[in-house]
């Protein structure tokens, strides 16, 4: 072959190779985004509440029996099993085989947890806090909110709720006999 029927099939795979790698910017894919809230076509229905409500929300509650568990988190002797949606369930985990049932954390929209220095680091719906918790006394102190950090939850069938004034805030999804 000569050298120009060479660079030619080169250029022709090339060209070949580049739209192939560049369509995936073209086409999108209906899992990549949630679909618009269509009320006759999920099964699920949102829980609005309003901001003030959600602010107002959380508070430490004696413990409760675990219906929902999520994510599990350790630290030092406190054992944090998150209630999806609902908050945390607090455990004295001295001793692994028998932990013992301490509080419940009330936090809406809640469904992870992360700890430093004691401070609880906690999704509360579309915020983000930060509390201190003193489980000898039963009190906890929201030391710092940052409003709207995550976007409106979305159902679990991925359908997103549009219908929102700027004041109401999903916290749980609930489904419909």
């Amino acid at each position: 072959m000569n050298q120009s029927k060479i660079m030619k099939k080169q250029l022709v795979y090339f060209a070949l190779a580049s739209c192939l790698c560049f369509q995936s910017c073209w086409l999108v894919s209906p899992v990549d985004e949630p679909n618009n809230f269509d009320i006759g076509l999920s099964n699920y229905e949102p829980v609005i509440i309003s901001r003030s409500e959600l602010e107002a929300s959380t508070i430490i509650e004696s413990p409760k029996t675990i219906q929902n568990s999520g994510k599990i988190y350790v630290k030092d002797e406190l054992l944090f099993i998150n209630e999806r949606n609902k908050g945390f369930h607090v455990f004295n985990n001295s001793n692994p085989v028998n932990p013992v049932k301490i509080a419940f954390i009330k936090v809406l929209g809640s469904t992870d947890l992360a700890v430093k220095n004691n401070i609880l680091y906690i999704n509360n719906a579309t915020d983000l806090i930060t509390l201190t918790a003193d489980l000898a006394t039963n009190t906890i102190e929201i030391t710092k909110r940052i409003a709207n950090t995550f976007p409106q939850m979305i159902s679990p069938e991925g359908f997103q709720y549009n219908n929102l004034n700027d004041n109401q805030i999903i916290i749980d999804w609930i489904l419909n006999d």
